[in-house]
């Protein structure tokens, strides 16, 4: 991933994902969710930058420990996500990161993982959405907000 090679382009994407959930998420997430594997990139570093906590979903028996599972559909087959007991707790508001959204299948089962650890999901937030799979439909009433969506 060229992002990387630079940390002037690195931490200007981190600044402009930051800036849109100040802007755009009221309140503020308790809890930002990263999907394995690419929402591992930017989540962590945006909770770190907002004071608060991070939580992973992962692939199924990835994690340790008791954990929720929630099976979802891909473009290629089924496959199923699990996030940790007391990784988000009741009454949180919970913010999903990804840095793509295609068919929506791996953040609504994300979003499922938060409502079973009765988290509230206050939205997604992608970096690009790949056009035509209608991944948003998927994600019901949340606001979903994806950054590069007006270039």
């Amino acid at each position: 991933m060229p992002i990387f090679a630079s940390p002037t382009a690195h931490v200007s994407l981190l600044d402009a994902l930051e800036e849109r959930i100040r802007r755009d998420f009221s309140p503020l997430p308790d809890v930002i969710v990263g999907l394995d594997a690419r929402g591992f990139l930017f989540a962590p570093g945006l909770a770190l930058r907002l004071g608060i906590a991070f939580a992973a979903v992962r692939k199924a028996g990835k994690m340790p420990g008791t954990c929720v599972d929630a099976s979802y559909e891909k473009e290629y087959g089924g496959d199923c996500f699990q996030m940790q007991c007391g990784a988000v707790a009741a009454g949180q508001n919970v913010l999903v990161v990804d840095d793509i959204i295609a068919t929506g299948g791996s953040a609504r089962a994300a979003g499922h993982l938060v409502r079973k650890l009765d988290g509230r999901v206050l939205g997604y937030l992608f970096i690009l959405e790949i056009a035509g799979l209608n991944g948003r439909e998927k994600l019901g009433d949340a606001k979903t907000v994806i950054l590069l969506d007006d270039v």
